[in-house]
């Protein structure tokens, strides 16, 4: 698996909330390598978006670091990190906000004309990892003429268009049925040990959750493995 691609380090973040601090994560530690696949199981509230939104720089530390690629990153400019963003990370969602007046093929288009690729380039692409996630045939349809499922499989398209070396999902089954949730992470995994990316998945779903490299949870404000 080689050397870590993602690593938070003794991570500090609390929110003002009133007169009082909320703190959420307390010396937290978590590092994640190319080609694995990591579940995230924790309670509602417990801060399992915030470690996700810190992982994707969408939030800087109070303290401590983020390291992405072997370089610091928890304190770089807005521009920096939505630059690292673009081209190292890929997120997904519970809910796939795909653009509805874009077809699927358009949807996965975006993200890699946005950073200047050619569009036969960008199209070509679009539909190897659409007919790669089994939506192929469904190229041409806008968002609400897809399934739940298959909106979900192009929203993973979308997110790896850029070959992120990073992908962050956030209860990305959490609004489909369980066989329809199945398929989905079958796709999902299957890309992951194609591409040697390197995920982040938070899930209420242990079924899923036991599927994947190891399942760690958050607790007293540090991320630790989880006990079945």
């Amino acid at each position: 698996m080689g050397s870590a691609i993602l690593e938070l380090k003794q991570i500090e973040r609390s929110y003002r909330q009133g007169a009082d601090r909320l703190t959420i994560l307390q010396d937290a530690d978590f590092s994640l390598t190319p080609g694995e696949m990591v579940a995230l199981v924790a309670p509602s509230g417990a801060g399992k978006s915030t470690l996700l939104h810190l992982a994707g720089l969408l939030e800087s530390p109070d303290a401590g670091e983020i390291i992405i690629g072997g370089k610091a990153c928890g304190r770089l400019s807005d521009d920096a990190r939505t630059a690292i963003r673009r081209n190292e990370i890929g997120f997904v969602y519970q809910f796939h906000h795909l653009l509805p007046e874009f077809t699927a093929e358009e949807n996965v288009m975006i993200p890699q004309l946005v950073t200047g690729m050619a569009p036969a380039e960008a199209k070509i692409r679009a539909l190897q990892l659409l007919d790669y996630l089994r939506v192929g045939h469904r190229a041409s349809h806008r968002p609400t003429e897809l399934s739940g499922g298959e909106q979900q499989r192009v929203a993973i398209a979308r997110a790896v268009a850029n070959a992120p070396r990073i992908l962050l999902a956030d209860e990305p089954t959490g609004n489909l049925d369980p066989v329809t949730a199945g398929y989905v992470f079958d796709a999902l995994e299957a890309l992951v040990r194609q591409s040697g990316l390197a995920a982040l998945i938070a899930t209420h779903n242990h079924d899923l959750a036991r599927r994947m490299d190891r399942v760690v949870t958050l607790e007293g404000g540090k991320v630790i493995p989880f006990k079945h």
